[in-house]
């Protein structure tokens, strides 16, 4: 297998959230490792961009509004 620069690190995940991150990959035609290094990559974008961690609350569900 060619190096290609990148690294490799196990990882852990619930069965929950891989179902959620493979659900997910499969809607946007990703592989589920492509999938979970696009939300990594995306996520220190945007720390970088506003210079904050994500919210503490990252796992609670979205409130919204209906009426």
């Amino acid at each position: 297998m060619a190096d290609n620069g990148k690294k490799q690190i196990p990882l852990r995940l619930s069965p929950k959230l891989f179902a959620d991150i493979a659900a997910w990959a499969e809607d946007d035609f990703r592989s589920i490792n492509g999938q979970i290094e696009y939300l990594l990559s995306e996520c220190v974008r945007q720390r970088k961009k506003d210079g904050k961690y994500v919210s503490e609350e990252i796992d609670k569900p979205l409130e919204i509004d209906i009426k």
